[in-house]
C-alpha cells in the first residue's frame, strides 16, 4: 500500500494556478464541472456495459450523490460510474493529456473579458481543477469497473500530489474537497448549506439525465428529534431531448417561463433536432410579448447552451443574431470541440452551423404564421417587427426570407399592413418603383405635402414609421426587380407620356415666368437650401422639402448624431407649387417691386411651413412665430 508523491505536469500547474486565480469569477460553477464529470462516468458506465458484455456491472440505479458534512466542513460528490485506474487518474488529472492546451493557456492570459474567461467547458481534468478555487485540499477516491482495487489522489493545489492503492473502495468515484471558510468580498459562499447546493444544482444541473441526490435534515414535529430524508435535486426534465409528441402544451409553457422568467404563454414552440456531423437539439420560442429591454443595449439576447444537458451559459449571443434577441430557449449540443467559450466560441464552426439553422428554422416558423396562423402573426410583428427589420441591413444571406415575412402600412388599407409581394401585385401599369415614405407616425405622413400628387394619381405607398426603415429601405435597394424609392427624394413624375406631352407648354411658361423668382429666393434661402424648383409632386400646399436621390434623409441625420457621429449637415431642395395662391402671389409682389425684407420673411414662411408640414424642425422657431403674428397682424 504505497503512497507516492508525484509533481503535476507544467501545464497542468499552470492551469490550475490561473484556474485558482484569475478565470473564475463565479466560484459556483465548481459544483457544475464536478456533477458534469459525474454524469460523463455513469454515461460512460452504461455504454461499456452494452460493448462489453463480460463487464459485470449493475447499472440498475446510476446516480450521482452530494454529500456535506458540516462539522469537517467537507463536501463530497460521489458517482457509481465507470471509475478510473491508477495510470487514468495519473493521465487524466496529473497530466493535460488533450490537444491544445498550449493554446488554451494563451487564450486565457490574453484573455480581457471577465464573462469569456470565467465560462470554461467542464472536462474532466480540466474543468475538476476548479475544486481548489473552494478547497484547500480536494481527495478523490476511485475504482474502474471491472477492477478490484480502488486508488486514491490527494493534492494541495501547491504543484504536486499524492497517488495510493485502496483495497475497498466502492465502484466509481468521490472527490472530497476541504472547504475553505465562506468568503462574502471573494464570493466564496457557505457550501456546505442546503439553499445554496440546491441553488447551484438547479441553474446548472437541472436537466443532468441521471438523479442527484442529497441527504437532507428536517425538522421534527412538534419539538421532537430531526429526521433526514434523501431527496433528488434536479428534474432530470430535458424536453428538448423528447419529441414534441411526448411533451404536453402545459410542460412547454412552464418551461419557458422558466428559462424566459416571463408570467405570459409563449406564441409559438420551434422544437429541432440537428442530426450528422454534429448533432443538437433545440427547444425555441416566440415570446408573445415584447420585453421592455429590447431596444436598451443592455438588454438579454439569446438562448441558453447546454452541452450534453450541462448548463454552459445564459444569453449565447453566437447561437442568435441580435435581430432576433427576443428568442428565448435552449441549445444542446453533444459534441461541442471547444476550451473555452465566449472567445472561441463565436468562431467555432460548428456554432456557425447552428446559428444559420437555428435562424432559418425561426425565419421559417414566422413565414408559417403569417400564412396559416395570420392573428399570431399580427401579434408576433406587432411586437417585434422593428427589431426583425434590422436583420435586413446585415443578414444578406437571409435578406429574401426577412423580405417575405415583412409587414407594413400602406395606403391601400388603412387597417391591414401589406407585405412587399401584395404591393407589386397591386401596382399599375407602367409602374416600375415601390413608392414609401417615412415619418413619426401615420398621421403625420398621410398629411405630408409629398403625398398630394401620389393621392391624386391613385398610386399605392408604403408608410414607415419605425426608425430602422430609414436604413434598411436603404441598404435592400430592391424587391423583386422593383426599386425601392423614396416619395421624399428626387424628382417625382406621375403623368402618363400622354400627359406629359399635354403639359409640356404649360410647364415651360411656368418655368419662363417663375425663372427670375426661383433664382431669387435661392439667394434668399440659400443658409437653408440647396435649390429651389418647380414641384410636379404638389397640388394643394404652396411648398414641400426633398432631398436629392442619394442624400441623408433628417431622420438619419439626427440618428447619427445621437450616436455620437459627426456628419456635415445636408441642404435640402425646396420644391413650389406655381399654382398655389400664396406662390403665385409671392411671384407678382417681387415683380411689382415689393420691399426686399417683406419678400425675404415670406420666403421663410414657406420653407417654415414646408418644413412643418412634414414633420420637421426649424431652425429658429421663435424668428418664424414673429414673422408669422406680424403678418397675422397686419391682416386684421
Amino acid at each position: 500500500m504505497r503512497t507516492e508523491t508525484l509533481e503535476f505536469q507544467a501545464e497542468a500547474r499552470q492551469l490550475l494556478r490561473l484556474m485558482v486565480h484569475s478565470i473564475y469569477s463565479n466560484k459556483d460553477v465548481f459544483l457544475r464541472e464536478l456533477i458534469s464529470n459525474a454524469s460523463d462516468a455513469l454515461d460512460k458506465l452504461r455504454l461499456a456495459s452494452l460493448v462489453d458484455k463480460d463487464l459485470q456491472v449493475d447499472t440498475s440505479d446510476l446516480h450521482i450523490a452530494i454529500e456535506v458534512d458540516k462539522a469537517a466542513r467537507t463536501l463530497t460528490v460521489r458517482d457509481n460510474g465507470i471509475g478510473m485506474s491508477r495510470d487514468e487518474v495519473v493521465q487524466v488529472i496529473g497530466t493535460i493529456a488533450k490537444s491544445g492546451t498550449a493554446e488554451l493557456l494563451r487564450t486565457l492570459r490574453e484573455s480581457t473579458d471577465a464573462a469569456a474567461s470565467q465560462e470554461l467547458i467542464g472536462q474532466f481534468g480540466v474543468g475538476f481543477y476548479a475544486a481548489f478555487m473552494v478547497a484547500d485540499r480536494v481527495e478523490l477516491v476511485t475504482r474502474r469497473a471491472g477492477e478490484t482495487g480502488g486508488t486514491r489522489w490527494e493534492s494541495t493545489g501547491e504543484g504536486t500530489y499524492t497517488i495510493a492503492p485502496v483495497a475497498d473502495a466502492p465502484q466509481g468515484t468521490a472527490v472530497t474537497l476541504h472547504l475553505k471558510p465562506a468568503d462574502a468580498d471573494d464570493n466564496l459562499h457557505d457550501y456546505t448549506a442546503e439553499w445554496t447546493i440546491r441553488q447551484i444544482v438547479k441553474r446548472y444541473s437541472d436537466f443532468i439525465a441521471h438523479p442527484i441526490r442529497m441527504e437532507v435534515e428536517r425538522p421534527g414535529a412538534e419539538g421532537g428529534e430531526p429526521s433526514t430524508e434523501v431527496q433528488t435535486l434536479n428534474s432530470m426534465k430535458a424536453l428538448w431531448a423528447r419529441s414534441r409528441d411526448e411533451v404536453e402544451p402545459a410542460e412547454y409553457h412552464e418551461f419557458y417561463k422558466h428559462v424566459s422568467h416571463d408570467w405570459a404563454d409563449p406564441l409559438e414552440i420551434v422544437h429541432m433536432r440537428g442530426e450528422g456531423t454534429f448533432e443538437y437539439e433545440a427547444l425555441l420560442f416566440l415570446p408573445s410579448h415584447a420585453p421592455l429591454d429590447l431596444f436598451s443595449p443592455q438588454g438579454r439576447r439569446g438562448v441558453q447552451l447546454y452541452v450534453k444537458r450541462v448548463f454552459i451559459m445564459d444569453d449565447c449571443e453566437a447561437l442568435m443574431p441580435a435581430y432576433l434577441r427576443f428568442v428565448k430557449g435552449v441549445v444542446d449540443a453533444h459534441d461541442l470541440s471547444l476550451n473555452i467559450s465566449r472567445e472561441i466560441l463565436q468562431q467555432d464552426r460548428q456554432i456557425q452551423v447552428v446559428r444559420r439553422r437555428l435562424v432559418k428554422k425561426v425565419l421559417a416558423t414566422v413565414k408559417d404564421l403569417k400564412a396559416n396562423q395570420p392573428e399570431k402573426y399580427r401579434t408576433f410583428w406587432a411586437e417585434f417587427g422593428a427589431a426583425v427589420k434590422e436583420g435586413l441591413i446585415d443578414d444578406t444571406e437571409n435578406r429574401d426570407a426577412l423580405l417575405e415575412i415583412l409587414s407594413v402600412a400602406s395606403t391601400h388599407d388603412a387597417a391591414e399592413p401589406t407585405d412587399l409581394a401584395g404591393y407589386v401585385s397591386r401596382m399599375k401599369d407602367g409602374q416600375t418603383d415601390i413608392y414609401y415614405a417615412t415619418g413619426e407616425n401615420r398621421a403625420t405622413i398621410e398629411n405630408s405635402p409629398h403625398m398630394e400628387a401620389f393621392r391624386a394619381k391613385g398610386y399605392e405607398v408604403l408608410l414607415l414609421t419605425d426608425a430602422v426603415d430609414e436604413v434598411w429601405v436603404e441598404r435592400v435597394g430592391e424587391y423583386d426587380g422593383k426599386t425601392l424609392r423614396s416619395i421624399a427624394k428626387g424628382q417625382v413624375d406621375l403623368d402618363t407620356e400622354e400627359e406629359r406631352k399635354a403639359a409640356e407648354a404649360e410647364r415651360e411658361r411656368q418655368r419662363t415666368e417663375y425663372a427670375d423668382l426661383l433664382a431669387w429666393m435661392g439667394g434668399a434661402l440659400a443658409d437653408q437650401v440647396k435649390e429651389i424648383r418647380l414641384s410636379s409632386r404638389l397640388t394643394t400646399s404652396p411648398a414641400c422639402v426633398v432631398g436629392d436621390a442619394h442624400d441623408l434623409t433628417p431622420t438619419l441625420e439626427k440618428m447619427y448624431r445621437a450616436m455620437g457621429h459627426e456628419v456635415p449637415q445636408v441642404k435640402r431642395i425646396l420644391e413650389l407649387n406655381p399654382s398655389h395662391p400664396l406662390v403665385s402671389g409671392l411671384r407678382k409682389a417681387r415683380e411689382q417691386g415689393g420691399t426686399e425684407e417683406s419678400l425675404t420673411e415670406t420666403a421663410e414662411l414657406l420653407y417654415g411651413m414646408a418644413l412643418l408640414a412634414e414633420g420637421g424642425e426649424l431652425a429658429d422657431p421663435s424668428r418664424f412665430t414673429r414673422v408669422l403674428a406680424e403678418r397675422l397682424a397686419r391682416t386684421l
